[in-house]
């Protein structure tokens, strides 16, 4: 059912009573009802929002008029006045875009009090909406400046928020409905994943990513395409994932003009932007210009809109997307959308990068979908002899590979993506040590893991339920803070590492070894044969991790503008069980498990051969149509 403003504006008149005083806004695809008698929406049974909500089959959110709010100084008075002590009441983080406030508790139950008597004394004496949580076992910087900027920029997210409502709930445009995708990056390739979904009324993007290679050409998506400029015409873009092969381009967006909105979930957005300031010191640190700035980076942050798992929002006139877990890194996501009404609807699902397994941190990725007519499906282990050990055959490998490697009194270095990766491996060696199996030794952690596994402790909701529990308890319960774990602050303490004769383990950035931490620790640890390099991630084509991977002995470093040539004698091992991607098997059970199967199907995210394979494997098992396009093809859905 398709409305305007003015249409929605007056069902909602025939509904709230004349007594009360409200005003209808938009805050992106939601409606927003403001009012300073928020409390005559709620209550049990079928309240005011309620019926708004099932008249007009939108979301409603009740926000506080500003006339009600108290300011910030007697907000921080009210809750020392009224949370109790043993709450812990570690952050109290305002939101004026959204009139809320965030409590960040050690004990969020003290914090509400009995039926929420606490909040709701809260709530009462200060206007703003409550909301609390359980204060994380680290502090991540990131969120903390993410939070901050926004704070600063309330007046104008609010008025974006506006802004972009008002493009979704546009007239409808004559003409006959139809659906199509241009594959712009990751088709045939692995890196700078992006996806154009152009229907007659909509221009949606899905992803923004970067390709690890050393070839400049091949770095950027395919930005010049005919059919994403002029970038006005843009109406969403979506992320399902922080990794940089996804989102290490978007600020180049903002950078060009595009001034839309950003969907994706909380954790998401912390994460990608921790990467994407990262990529800007990884540019110039090479020598190279990167290819936006920090304040691009911040204009995207302004214009990100958070949505949580589950949550169906729209994002044009006629797309209405959900976001549902992928299994693959925190706040990872499959994106459902439903594109059009009625008999031309079509509901197109990218899987986003998926683990159909659980994993150490989290559950196995969605399958539960309404009819999906076209599945976006990666296939980086799509070919037919990638199959992937176990969770727990990568544990026995690592086990067997530690203690290998302090029998003969070497060093492990392991090169690993700060995101995903770090804290699974992490988290097997905890459980390795916890055990009892294998002596401790000092893990130290180098790049930016430890800002990343902070990231992780702040989006509890986001894990699976064991480590969930876990982090709750805190203390020596919490994995990510065990004693053998050690951060490098420094380039002297890295320096001190490199020189120490006893046995540890490194877990350092980049993945890829592309640059990072981890070039160093190869420049002095290579050479000897007492030594273990251990890969647990993907390598892509054309990095110096694939190189190494493929037995190269010899390979070129760049050190101190000079390139030379290292002896690469150490120990090599491939642990592919760490995976975030789904193997060969697995993609194929996530086919299988969405019911009923798609009619058609699309595979990227993986090399030529590879996607090749996987679509004829799909078209012969599933007897449906399967494309593997190149970049720049686009094709007709409906």
């Amino acid at each position: 059912m398709r409305l305007t403003l003015p249409e929605i504006k007056k069902k909602v008149s025939k509904i709230i009573p004349d007594s009360i005083e409200y005003e209808v806004s938009l805050e992106a695809g939601s409606i927003s009802i403001i009012t300073k008698q928020p409390s005559e929406f709620s209550g049990g049974g079928e309240n005011l929002t309620v019926k708004i909500a099932k008249s007009i089959k939108r979301r409603i959110v009740v926000r506080p008029h500003s006339d009600i709010l108290s300011t910030e100084t007697e907000v921080h008075d009210a809750v020392n006045r009224l949370i109790p002590p043993d709450a812990e009441v570690r952050n109290v983080w305002l939101d004026p875009a959204l009139s809320e406030i965030i409590l960040e508790c050690d004990d969020p139950a003290a914090a509400v009090g009995p039926k929420g008597a606490n909040i709701h004394a809260l709530r009462d004496e200060v206007g703003w909406l409550v909301k609390v949580e359980r204060a994380p076992a680290r502090e991540s910087r990131t969120q903390h400046d993410i939070r901050r900027y926004r704070k600063e920029n309330a007046e104008e997210r609010s008025a974006l928020l506006r802004k972009f409502g008002t493009r979704i709930y546009r007239q409808q445009r004559p003409g006959e409905p139809w659906v199509r995708v241009t594959a712009l990056g990751s088709y045939r390739e692995v890196g700078r994943a992006m996806h154009l979904v152009t229907t007659n009324e909509s221009k949606v993007l899905v992803d923004v990513g970067a390709k690890p290679t050393n070839n400049i050409n091949e770095v950027q998506p395919f930005f010049a395409a005919p059919e994403l400029l002029p970038l006005d015409n843009l109406d969403a873009v979506i992320i399902t994932h922080a990794h940089v092969d996804h989102i290490g381009m978007l600020p180049v967006l903002f950078r060009y003009g595009y001034r839309g909105p950003v969907y994706c979930t909380p954790p998401t957005r912390d994460l990608m932007t921790l990467l994407q300031i990262d990529y800007i010191k990884v540019s110039q640190a090479e020598g190279n210009e990167p290819p936006y700035s920090k304040a691009d980076i911040q204009e995207c942050i302004k214009h990100v809109v958070d949505v949580n798992w589950g949550d169906k929002t729209d994002i044009a006139p006629d797309v209405k997307m959900t976001m549902e877990n992928a299994g693959h890194i925190l706040g990872s996501s499959s994106v459902y959308m439903q594109i059009g009404e009625g008999k031309s609807e079509h509901k197109l699902l990218f899987s986003g990068d998926i683990k159909y397994e659980k994993s150490w941190l989290f559950d196995a990725a969605t399958v539960r979908f309404p009819k999906v007519d076209t599945l976006v499906i990666e296939s980086t282990y799509g070919g037919p002899q990638n199959i992937q050990p176990t969770r727990q055959q990568a544990s026995q490998e690592l086990q067997d590979l530690v203690t290998d490697a302090l029998n003969r009194k070497g060093k492990i270095f392991c090169p690993v993506f700060a995101v995903g990766r770090s804290q699974e491996v992490m988290l097997a060696i905890d459980e390795l040590f916890k055990s009892g199996r294998v002596p401790p030794v000092t893990v130290w952690l180098d790049g930016m893991i430890s800002e990343a596994t902070a990231i992780h402790s702040s989006h509890p909701n986001f894990l699976n339920r064991d480590l969930k529990k876990r982090m709750l308890k805190g203390g020596d319960q919490n994995p990510f803070n065990s004693k053998w774990f050690k951060q490098v602050d420094s380039r002297d303490l890295r320096e001190s590492i490199l020189l120490d004769p006893s046995p540890c383990i490194v877990l350092a950035t980049s993945g890829m070894m592309t640059g990072g931490a981890i070039i160093e620790y190869l420049k002095y640890w290579a050479p000897e044969p007492v030594n273990t390099l251990c890969f647990v991630g993907y390598q892509a084509s054309g990095t110096l991790g694939r190189r190494l991977q493929e037995g190269h002995s010899h390979v070129p470093l760049m050190d101190k503008g000079q390139t030379l040539m290292l002896d690469v004698n150490c120990n090599m091992v491939i642990i592919d069980g760490f995976s975030g991607h789904s193997d060969r098997n697995q993609l194929v059970d996530y086919v299988a498990a969405l019911n009923p199967t798609p009619r058609k199907i699309i595979c990227h995210h993986g090399d030529p051969q590879t996607c090749n394979q996987f679509r004829m494997g799909l078209r012969e098992k599933f007897k449906v149509q399967t494309y593997a396009p190149a970049n720049l093809e686009t094709l007709r859905l409906s």
